[in-house]
């Protein structure tokens, strides 16, 4: 069993212990009996001694020639020649007028190597571990490290490994040591269960968690490795989860993990009480701060008499009374919430109290763990600064901006004394994680054109560049007939202030059947946040298209035909080709609010963009671009993980002076925008095209659209597959063209029915929807089956 296995494993290290105590204690012996009285030697020699320096060793002792000594002063001598970490064994006694120090030197490490491992590379374990080449080597220390190797494992599902270590004598005290390393079979979770609860089914509670049951694609997602630390995350997430849903008695009584030898898998049981569910009652602010009146206060309360109680929502209103208060002059304000519980009604009436806190300011913030990301990165997260007042929900918050960076495996902000009693010392504590992502992936999507068929796609990513906070990109894919690569930068920090500053480069290359294109362009964008849920952002972008015919078109029966054909292609679309290079010079400015709970995998709160974009700093282009979409989440039965979706959008483009709106301008109908047909498959036509091109359609000037849709998990299927379906109703109208002979120009509606498949993938969010048109116009394409993302922000 395991626990055999751990307690043998803490025997030895306390033995291993022991004997090195036990041969320091004899070395003490005899060094004391040696010596019994007072007494003064003339010279001191040393001896064994390879590589130590003889004068390096006599400076370490407090004995002299010709001074006087005792026992006392002996036992300090061995004490300090151990405490170098140089010697295996220290002897000192007196010979004659001599005091002989006698030494066993440990050997040195020349190297450390690592054999049979190839879940953790080299470069990942000799940082764990404390023996380094030119280090002193000890028996004791390298049974630590080969521990400190199984825990490595153990942390990547491989609790099973067995470390050893054998030590190669090179002679001249030169030794090299080698781990040798079995990592055994991948350690699984075989089951996840809840006891206790009843208002949530227990494949809610483990969506809820971080560790997942093993599947088919655990070996991707790695997220059904146990590890003690995230057990303890897990118990954090599922108060959390019950505390913002009304359960505010919510307790986790206990969470166990027994391993199966026989299996080599976990099962992991939470035993919790619910407890029970609580409305708010009425809401109070109470103000004992002169000259701070609770009525200009109340404009920051987030909690709502009625509604379920939510511990999100009492902290919100924490940090909104305390930032209102310090922007009034009141920096030392503490604000407590005080619950009155109910039981009858079940209901808690919160007052919230405002009180003059201590005057206790910042001292200093001391910042430690962080070996790779930079302090002022860590820093700049703070409202508050040395010498600033000290104030808890601040901090607080500045823990909650920590964690959302993704960079730290766990985030702790303590306080300690400073030097006067109005100081206090901000210790934060971090623990590192990789922030690098290598992707690769692959697709397919349906339909004709260029982007049809079988597709790959790869990005390298560092979300925290150098260890400055910076984040960048490099990302190339495509198919049969497309190429697209793109290379993004953000500087979150922009001169120091919470600005975010960054390009993209792209190009994007297309084949069709009678032409080809190549987008070239760039974006130079700044965002600012202006309160917590919304931001705006300004950029200037500039593209290049080029456009050519191809030589020779060829139908799919083999024929050949005239690519510029009138009756395959449009007009219009030739007169575009025919101007070559077309260049594009706007600047945009985009309002965005966004309180989604996860952007992966929303199931509450609003997303919404507004942009608008100028085309005619310079370059061909001349118009104006307005474009809308909003997208609200909202839980309609919590018990069932039943999750509602409304979603609008809106766009119009306008030529203005004496620019015109080319063809490629036009707005052209997607799934985004309504599912069940094909992509530029709605919308006005050129007449005079044969309809069973995918030239056809030529855009629009202007779109509505509108979705609803019901998001729910699949039954029989694990959640740690990552599957839910969906059914919805989309409607949308694309109409309005600047294209002179354009047919099918007026406002018709289309409408579509569907389900989806909605799968958690390794490689991001990703959905298939099957949509019915059953209001269509009869020049419209048809499409059933779409491939996209799953996320339709």
């Amino acid at each position: 069993m395991k626990a055999a296995s751990n307690l043998f494993g803490a025997v030895s290290a306390i033995a291993i212990s022991a004997g090195v105590v036990v041969s320091g204690a004899g070395a003490l012996q005899l060094a004391t009996v040696a010596v019994a009285e007072a007494a003064v030697v003339n010279r001191i020699e040393v001896r064994g001694n390879r590589r130590v320096d003889a004068e390096t060793i006599r400076s370490n002792i407090a004995i002299r020639p010709g001074r006087n000594f005792n026992n006392d002063d002996v036992d300090e001598a061995v004490k300090r020649l151990f405490a170098t970490g140089l010697f295996s064994d220290v002897r000192i006694n007196q010979a004659g007028g001599a005091l002989v120090v006698t030494v066993d030197e440990y050997s040195i490490v020349n190297q450390v190597l690592f054999q049979g491992n190839k879940r953790l590379k080299d470069e990942d374990l000799i940082r764990q571990i404390q023996l380094q080449p030119r280090g002193s080597f000890s028996s004791a220390t390298a049974e630590a490290d080969a521990e400190t190797i199984r825990q490595a494992y153990a942390r990547v599902g491989r609790e099973g490994a067995n470390v050893s270590y054998q030590v190669v004598d090179l002679g001249e005290n030169r030794v090299n040591v080698v781990f040798n390393v079995e990592e055994g079979g991948r350690t699984k979770i075989s089951s996840i269960t809840f006891d206790g609860n009843s208002a949530y089914s227990d494949s809610r509670l483990r969506d809820v968690i971080s560790t997942k049951r093993s599947g088919v694609m655990s070996w991707l997602t790695r997220n059904d490795i146990y590890d003690a630390d995230r057990l303890r995350a897990d118990e954090e997430a599922l108060r959390r989860f019950y505390y913002n849903r009304g359960y505010a008695d919510f307790r986790v009584i206990s969470s166990s993990a027994q391993h199966n030898d026989q299996t080599n898998s976990y099962d992991i049981t939470f035993v919790v009480d619910e407890g029970q569910r609580y409305r708010f009652g009425s809401i109070e602010v109470e103000s004992t701060v002169e000259g701070l009146s609770p009525e200009v206060l109340r404009s920051q309360i987030k909690t709502v008499e009625g509604k379920y109680y939510s511990a999100k929502d009492v902290e919100d209103t924490l940090l909104g009374l305390s930032e209102r208060s310090a922007d009034l002059g009141y920096a030392f304000a503490q604000v407590t919430p005080r619950g009155d519980r109910n039981f009858e009604n079940g209901t808690i009436s919160v007052v919230y109290t405002i009180d003059q806190g201590p005057r206790a300011y910042i001292e200093r913030i001391e910042i430690r763990g962080n070996s790779r990301t930079r302090d002022y990165v860590i820093r700049r997260e703070f409202d508050v600064s040395e010498g600033d007042a000290f104030n808890q929900v601040l901090i607080q918050r500045a823990k909650r901006r920590l964690e959302a960076l993704d960079f730290f495996q766990t985030v702790n902000i303590a306080t300690a004394p400073g030097s006067e009693p109005d100081q206090v010392v901000l210790v934060v504590d971090v623990v590192e994680k990789s922030t690098g992502e290598l992707s690769i992936g692959g697709g397919y999507a349906t339909g004709g054109g260029p982007t049809g068929g079988f597709s790959v796609e790869g990005s390298i990513a560092e979300r925290n560049f150098l260890g400055r906070g910076q984040s960048i990109r490099l990302a190339g894919g495509g198919g049969k007939n497309s190429r697209d690569y793109q290379l993004s930068f953000t500087e979150p920090y922009f001169l120091g202030r919470r600005i975010s500053a960054g390009f993209d480069i792209f190009r994007n290359t297309r084949e069709y059947d009678e032409y080809h294109s190549q987008l070239t362009g760039g974006t130079i964008r700044f965002g600012l946040p202006i309160t917590q849920g919304l931001s705006t952002q300004v950029a200037y972008n500039y593209t290049q298209e080029k456009y050519k015919f191809d030589d020779d078109c060829i139908q799919e029966g083999g024929s050949r035909y005239d690519c510029r054909d009138d009756n395959v292609l449009s007009k219009h679309i030739q007169d575009a080709i025919d101007e070559g290079t077309w260049t594009k010079s706007s600047v945009s400015g985009s309002l965005i609010y966004n309180t989604i709970d996860n952007i992966q995998n929303p199931r509450n709160g609003i997303y919404a963009n507004f942009t608008t974009e100028v085309a005619g700093l310079g370059g061909d282009a001349k118009w104006a671009k307005f474009t809308a979409r909003g997208s609200y989440y909202k839980p309609l039965v919590d018990e069932l993980d039943l999750v509602g979706l409304l979603s609008v959008g809106a766009g119009h483009i306008m030529s203005y002076g004496s620019g015109e709106l080319r063809v490629f301008d036009h707005f052209q109908g997607n799934d985004r925008m309504i599912r069940g047909f094909r992509h530029n498959g709605i919308g006005p036509y050129d007449p005079d095209v044969n309809r069973r091109r995918d030239s056809y359609h030529l855009g629009g000037t202007t779109y509505f659209n509108a979705s609803a849709e019901v998001q729910f998990p699949l039954p029989f299927l694990s959640e740690s597959l990552g599957f839910r379906g969906a059914a919805f109703v989309d409607a949308a109208t694309l109409y309005g063209s600047d294209i002179a002979g354009a047919a099918g120009t007026g406002m018709e509606w289309r409408a579509s029915a569907g389900a989806s498949i909605i799968w958690a993938s390794p490689f991001g969010p990703l959905r298939v929807d099957y949509a019915v048109p059953f209001k269509k116009e009869a020049t419209d394409r048809v499409q059933e089956f779409s491939f996209g993302m799953s996320t339709r922000f």
